[in-house]
């Protein structure tokens, strides 16, 4: 794969960023339009102006809950993983290969966290220059030479110069308000399938419900396949990226397939944080299914170090 150069994925995200931000509101707004169409009865008022006065709050709502989620994602971040501060004394050697790359490509320095885990991964998060961190387990730590090290922690310094991460954010923010959505309609129908009594008004509730159902659903769906157009070829550009940082890309294909044989971090249940990893983990063992790689936030390993090799 060509390398694109860092100042046009700096570009081309920025303005994927901002289609994001445009994207999800108006799938929010059709999903909204759709249940009022789809769920009123005979005497009910007209779904356009229903619409009209619901839809502030609506986004009013949502537009609360993604700036908790925006200022507030670090903590939850580290909540999730288990992180903690990694600082100089306690790891000179981490510390130094952070700050000697980010010194040659006049970065500032992320925060560096260590996560207590003997498995191989890693991950950048953040969305400015406050929050910007890289994230190593103890394993891979441990378990990588000085090169493959460096390897990756200059793929994960380019997933933030890139502003790769700032991206995921937003698109993890907002696809879970479409799973928030659609979790709160499957369990409605649940509750109202589980009522002892059974009159038209219960049936006419779980129909409702059903179709609010089948409409959150297919804006769930919608939202990850918006989060996957851009989550994939990023991979292969921070790998060029960190190729391009090191001058040593057999180091980081060497690194990818250490990382490969134990990527699992036990501590992460959430698959919208594990996405942020160098390799996200599926939950089944077979590797290759059709299934997981279709819906796949990473290319596969294989396939990464193969570009990487021709590099060398």
């Amino acid at each position: 794969m060509k390398y694109v150069g860092l100042d046009s994925q700096i570009r081309r995200n920025n303005f994927n960023s901002i289609l994001l931000l445009i994207a999800f509101p108006v799938l929010l707004l059709g999903m909204g339009y759709a249940l009022l169409y789809f769920t009123r009865g005979e005497h009910q008022e007209d779904p356009n102006q229903l619409f009209l006065q619901i839809m502030p709050v609506v986004l009013a709502a949502v537009g609360i809950w993604f700036l908790i989620a925006w200022a507030g994602h670090a903590a939850f971040i580290r909540m999730a993983t288990g992180s903690k501060p990694l600082d100089r004394t306690e790891n000179k050697r981490v510390y130094n290969l952070v700050e000697n790359l980010c010194i040659s490509q006049g970065m500032t320095m992320p925060k560096v966290y260590i996560i207590e885990d003997d498995s191989l991964n890693a991950f950048a998060s953040g969305i400015n220059q406050r929050s910007y961190s890289v994230s190593l387990s103890r394993g891979i730590i441990n378990k990588l030479d000085d090169e493959e090290l460096e390897g990756v922690i200059a793929h994960e310094l380019t997933h933030i110069k890139n502003k790769d991460v700032r991206l995921l954010i937003i698109s993890i923010i907002f696809v879970g308000i479409f799973a928030f959505l659609a979790e709160v309609a499957f369990r409605s129908l649940r509750h109202v399938g589980s009522g002892k009594k059974s009159s038209k008004n219960n049936k006419g509730s779980g129909g409702i419900i059903l179709i609010a159902i089948v409409i959150t659903a297919v804006a769930y769906l919608i939202s990850i396949l918006l989060r996957f157009g851009i989550s994939r070829r990023r991979e292969y550009l921070a790998d060029a990226g960190a190729s391009d940082m090191t001058k040593k890309p057999y180091a980081l294909a060497n690194a990818l397939r250490k990382i490969s044989n134990d990527p699992l971090i036990e501590a992460v249940e959430s698959r919208d944080i594990a996405q942020l990893f160098i390799d996200n983990p599926k939950p089944s063992t077979h590797r290759s299914a059709s299934w997981d790689n279709m819906f796949a936030t990473h290319p596969p390993v294989e396939k990464r170090i193969e570009v990487l090799e021709q590099f060398v």
